[in-house]
């Protein structure tokens, strides 16, 4: 009997603890879809890429399926080196992959390039450029979250994950953005030593940071194709404004 009397109040708290978690995964959509729109006088901040990076980002579109680390990361090297040849900002470029959890196809999703000296923003690097256009288009505060709604919303939807790519290991700050925007992955090329190599500063970035990083769920990978993202960093050098120099 005492089995028999406890079982509804234990129902109770399993269908109480089910409700809260719902609440808690759609309340960055429900934040996301409120917002208002700014008023006519409103002072506004303004992110944008180039054009030549959204026609690039277009005509990748139709790839479905970038497998390996080094497909992937050829796309944030690529937008680096763009970045130089266009005179569009710093040496650095990022690309976020969407891949499904259920099958592990993976598509581009979002990409971003420094745009610091165009634009007059000191926090638009070009992992911060990406994410926040990757959270633009899926409403949401948080990757994770987002890709995990995707599929509690319906059986028949594939979970996403969300994976950031990086011309150059992040500075302090990326790496901060880079914890709370909910991506699963972190591949990088060149590496710190690198961006400070050529008169960057990257702030206080230890081999602790990335294991924070991992700790808090983020695989991460290192110096892959960090030569090809080097050499981009070392073209800029002979030409580009070094701001914030170490």
């Amino acid at each position: 009997m005492a089995t028999v009397k406890s079982a509804p109040s234990a129902s109770i708290a399993v269908i109480g603890s089910s409700l809260a978690a719902i609440a808690v995964i759609h309340l960055g959509y429900s934040l996301c879809l409120n917002q208002r729109k700014p008023k006519k006088d409103e002072p506004t901040v303004q992110v944008s890429l180039p054009q030549w990076a959204i026609e690039y980002e277009q005509s990748l579109q139709s790839a479905q399926d970038f497998q390996s680390d080094q497909e992937r990361i050829r796309v944030a090297i690529e937008l680096s080196h763009r970045n130089v040849q266009n005179q569009t900002g710093g040496p650095f470029g990022c690309a976020i992959f969407e891949r499904s959890k259920k099958d592990g196809t993976c598509r581009l999703f979002s990409v971003g390039v420094n745009r610091v000296v165009p634009l007059c923003n000191s926090t638009l690097h070009a992992e911060m450029v990406a994410i926040q256009y990757a959270q633009k288009k899926l409403r949401s505060f948080s990757m994770k979250q987002a890709g995990d709604t995707s599929s509690a919303e319906s059986s028949d939807a594939d979970g996403k994950e969300y994976l950031l790519y990086t011309s150059c290991e992040p500075c302090a700050m990326c790496l901060g953005g880079t914890l709370w925007s909910g991506v699963s992955e972190l591949v990088c090329a060149a590496t710190k030593d690198d961006a400070e190599a050529i008169g960057f500063n990257e702030g206080p970035v230890f081999d602790e940071s990335y294991k924070q990083l991992e700790a808090a769920g983020v695989k991460v990978k290192r110096r892959v194709l960090r030569n090809e993202g080097a050499a981009v960093l070392q073209e800029y050098g002979k030409v580009g404004k070094i701001y914030n120099a170490s």
